[in-house]
């Protein structure tokens, strides 16, 4: 019964680590949907590949001292050593669940250092799910965030 439990954990954990998603620029939030965002012009004069460090929100750390003082606390039927277990279980998987947590959010984006057709340069980070390169005419769209979108309209 504890096992079926604790798998459970582990699996809901992985789910909602999961779900979480990079700034993309196909990527909205729901309040965005039917507000307007302005937008300008600019082409692409340097992309490169980064990575983007995984969150450290607690919910590893939590989960895997939960785990962990579980696991811990079976270490014995003396309740002198099963408290011990518990407690360097918890310490144990907390560290560990922190470090999940951090390899499971981290992920592959681009770095883009955009020309504006009017304005300075500046550089943006996304997960580059357009296959943009240097010398690609992007929309710059600007809302809560700003992304870059492939321009496939008309230069006048």
């Amino acid at each position: 019964m504890l096992k079926k439990f604790l798998l459970t954990l582990v699996w809901l954990f992985i789910f909602l680590q999961m779900s979480c998603s990079l700034h993309s620029g196909s990527t909205y939030d729901r309040g965005e949907m039917g507000q307007p965002q302005s937008f300008s012009k600019g082409i692409i004069i340097s992309e490169r590949n980064v990575t983007v460090k995984g969150t450290e929100s607690g919910v590893g750390a939590v989960s895997g001292a939960v785990l962990g003082g579980l696991g811990g606390s079976m270490a014995s039927d003396d309740k002198v050593i099963s408290a011990i277990g518990a407690i360097g279980g918890a310490i144990a998987g907390g560290m560990v669940g922190t470090k999940a947590e951090e390899l499971i959010m981290r992920d592959s984006a681009s770095e883009f250092t955009i020309q504006p057709d009017v304005g300075d340069p500046f550089t943006l980070i996304q997960v580059n799910d357009e296959k943009l390169k240097t010398g690609d005419r992007v929309l710059i769209i600007n809302s809560d965030k700003v992304r870059v979108t492939k321009d496939k309209t008309q230069k006048k």
